[in-house]
């Protein structure tokens, strides 16, 4: 067994997120098929905990049975470039990492998302500081607002995902542990579809200054989250 918590969209205007933790059957083993058991259980116990259509629930990884929760991975979702390629979610956010002992390392940006979330650099240069994205300086209070920045941003370029996106209600991220991360990519999607169905979404991210205010406006859950 395992416990893993999952988020929904809300229009509370307070907390635009809930979280809940749930406990579900977990499959030990690293291939995609025992991740994607893994999924079907905790989708299927949130369904039956708080009566929620398994058609309204949403994994959003790489491991995910549907392709939109592939898309919406932080390692694919990302910009298409001039020459073709694509800036991920998840090469900008490592790219952006200032260090104790160096960074930001912008060599990441022409990485996979695989190749920068692994760059040993990232390892090795001691305490984290803050983030630095186009001169922008961003401390790492409040937990999850770069990450989030970066993510919501992205996300509304990427116009074709949204129309599929807000017919889910509820989103999981098999990979992510609260115990070991902070930032959760389910949590950034439910605080985009909830934005996004109350016509808050240009209005929060006008710029750094609103959107950290925005946050501050939200309830803290727990330790980890503010939503």
């Amino acid at each position: 067994m395992a416990i893993r918590p999952f988020y929904m969209s809300t229009n509370n205007k307070n907390s635009f997120v809930k979280s809940e933790e749930i406990e579900f059957q977990w499959f030990s083993g690293f291939s995609v098929q025992q991740k994607q058991k893994s999924i079907q259980s905790l989708h299927t116990e949130i369904s039956k905990k708080y009566k929620i259509s398994t058609d309204k629930i949403l994994e959003v990884s790489s491991k995910s049975e549907n392709i939109l929760g592939v898309q919406l991975s932080a390692f694919n979702l990302g910009y298409i470039l001039d020459n073709g390629g694509k800036l991920s979610v998840e090469c900008m956010f490592q790219a952006s990492k200032v260090f104790e002992h160096g960074g930001p390392y912008s060599e990441i940006l022409k990485m996979s998302s695989l190749e920068a979330k692994k760059y040993p650099k990232l390892k090795t240069s001691g305490k984290l500081l803050y983030f630095l994205r186009k001169n922008e300086k961003w401390e790492l209070e409040p937990k999850t607002a770069f990450y989030d920045w970066i993510y919501l941003n992205t996300l509304k370029y990427n116009t074709s995902l949204i129309q599929e996106l807000i017919k889910y209600e509820v989103f999981t991220d098999i990979e992510f542990n609260p115990k070991k991360s902070i930032n959760c990519q389910a949590s950034s999607v439910a605080l985009f579809v909830s934005l996004y169905k109350e016509n808050l979404l240009d209005d929060v991210l006008q710029n750094k200054d609103t959107f950290i205010d925005f946050l501050y406006s939200q309830n803290v859950r727990d330790s980890s989250r503010l939503f």
